[in-house]
Parts: structure tokens; C-alpha cells; sequence
């Protein structure tokens, strides 16, 4: 495993116990240039992940606690006229940063979340005819609570698609939960992480993850994952061509956090829920054999034959 993505990885387990999976996966998006959205119910780390990530690599980061009142304006930014000057003046939004926590993403307006579909994609953000390019790397991190779905609004599938992971972080192991209340009443928190690098090394990461080698085979075989969930009777919309785009980017990733310098099969597999299931709307059949997207994907592979 490369030194400072091994030194990254052990940094935020400091303050995430136990969930060295789920690290490795947000550390695999980040440096593949991609944004996560993490659906797990409240208190399991989810700030507390951000944060220690943001910290850990000495970035910008910004909160925005989404709500339905909030505006795109708090989000992007807006222009306003200076008094001495009479010209227009750019004052920033939140999003203006390199690790961006959008809280609870599905109760903001729809009209809200619309203006992150730019950011996420283009890294920019264009108001009253400019364009303003945010710092990199540039990372957006959502949250959502699965539960409570009173008053909220569902991502559409252009938003959803945005994500090149849809993650879960689970609740820990009685052992693992004894040691974060050990740590929380020593005052170990993602407050007082320390950075073990910056943001010009992430970059130097990012560079060299996406020259990790993907055969041929391994490259037909996401692409095959992918054309399955298209001719499924148990799904209705199947993955479009940017989950092919955005599974390789990660398995590539992935490959590299590990410490290799070439894709597997196995690697592919072993995202392939994380990256494409979210993109999915099941049919009715799907919907009465499987309860979640997740497991009628599982379904899915089961019936892609991978390469040796």
C-alpha cells in the first residue's frame, strides 16, 4: 500500500473505529476525483468521517446543514453590487471549498439540489454569466437518513447518478462501540485530527490512480455488469453509460489504495453494488423479489460470468 494513502487511512481510524472498509472506500472516491453520498441512520460517524478526512489532508472544509428553507444562493454563493464601486461582487457559498458536507441532502428543496449538479460535475460554479472554479480537489460528501422520511425529497436519478458511491457505514461491534465511548470521553475526536498530508499531495494521488492498468477482459466485464442491468426483467432504468465510466474509475482507485498497479475482476465485483446500485430503479417484479436495489444488483452479477 502506498505510504501516505496507508498514513491517511490509519489517520481517520484514529477517530473512526472499526469501519476501515468503509474508509478505504471514501479515500477510493476521493482519489478518482468522485463524490459519495452515505445513507445510514443518525449517530454512526457520518460527520465525524468528513471531518477527520478534510483534516487529515488539510483541506477546506465546509458544513451546510440542508433543510427546506435553504437556498442555492447559500450553497453557490451570489453576486451583489459593492457600494463604492457600484460593480458586482462575488461572495462565496459553501460549496466554495475542497471537501463539501452536504447534511441530510434529500430535505433541501428540489431547487436546492439542482445547484449542486454543477458543482459536482464541472467543478464550477457559473453565476450572472461568470464562472468561478472551485479549489481542488474538490470532493462532495452527502448524507441521508434512510428512516425518517417524513417531509423530505427524493434525489432524482440526474442527482443520484452524480455519485460515484453510495455507501453505508453500519452500526459497530459491541467491542468496536466500547472503544469510541473510551475515546469520546478521552477527547479523541475528528475535532483534533492532525493532517498527514495536503491538498497538492492529493492531487499527486489522483494523478497516479488513474494511470493503475485495466485489461481489456476487466474493462469488458464492468462494461458487461453493466449492459445486464439494462436487459433485467427486474429492473426497469439500468445503469447508463457514466456508471461504466464511474465503476472503473473506482476499481482503479481501489487498486491503488490497496497497493496494486493493475484492476482485477474481483475488484470490479466488489464495488459494483457500491457504484451502480444507486443508479438503478427496480420494475415491479424486482421490487417484489428484492427489498432493496443493492440485492437485485447482487442479483444481477450472479449472472455475469467474470474473466479468469
Amino acid at each position: 500500500m502506498n505510504e501516505k494513502v496507508n498514513a491517511l487511512i490509519e489517520n481517520i481510524e484514529r477517530v473512526i473505529v472499526g469501519k476501515r472498509e468503509v474508509i478505504v472506500k471514501v479515500v477510493s472516491a476521493m482519489l478518482c476525483g468522485g463524490h459519495v453520498l452515505i445513507e445510514d441512520v443518525p449517530g454512526v460517524g457520518k460527520t465525524q468521517l468528513v471531518s477527520a478526512l478534510a483534516k487529515s489532508v488539510n483541506g477546506k472544509y465546509n458544513r451546510i446543514q440542508l433543510t427546506p428553507d435553504i437556498m442555492p444562493s447559500d450553497i453557490v454563493g451570489f453576486s451583489m453590487v459593492d457600494r463604492v464601486s457600484g460593480e458586482l461582487v462575488y461572495k462565496k457559498g459553501a460549496a466554495m471549498c475542497n471537501f463539501l458536507l452536504a447534511d441530510e441532502i434529500n430535505r433541501a428543496s428540489p431547487k436546492s439540489q439542482s445547484s449542486l449538479l454543477e458543482v459536482m460535475e464541472e467543478h464550477q460554479i457559473s453565476i450572472d454569466g461568470k464562472t468561478y472554479k472551485l479549489p481542488e480537489p474538490f470532493m462532495t460528501l452527502a448524507t441521508q437518513n434512510p428512516v425518517e422520511t417524513y417531509g423530505t425529497y427524493h434525489l432524482p436519478e440526474a442527482q443520484m447518478d452524480r455519485f460515484i458511491m453510495k455507501i453505508s457505514i453500519g452500526y459497530p461491534s459491541p467491542e468496536q462501540e466500547l472503544m469510541i465511548v473510551s475515546n469520546s470521553e478521552a477527547g479523541i475526536t475528528a475535532a483534533g485530527v492532525e493532517a498527514v498530508m495536503d491538498t497538492a499531495d492529493v492531487s499527486e494521488l489522483i494523478e497516479k490512480a488513474g494511470q493503475i492498468y485495466v485489461a481489456p477482459q476487466v474493462r469488458e466485464y464492468a462494461v458487461s455488469i453493466v449492459n445486464a442491468t439494462r436487459n433485467s426483467p427486474l429492473i426497469r432504468l439500468g445503469v447508463s453509460p457514466r456508471g461504466s465510466i464511474a465503476l472503473i474509475k473506482a476499481a482503479k482507485a481501489f487498486a491503488f489504495t490497496l497497493g496494486r498497479d493493475y484492476v482485477t475482476p474481483d475488484d470490479v465485483r466488489y464495488l459494483a453494488a457500491d457504484c451502480l446500485a444507486h443508479r438503478l430503479i427496480l420494475s415491479p417484479k424486482g421490487k417484489s423479489q428484492y427489498p432493496t436495489n443493492e440485492q437485485a444488483l447482487e442479483a444481477v452479477l450472479m449472472t455475469v460470468a467474470a474473466p479468469q
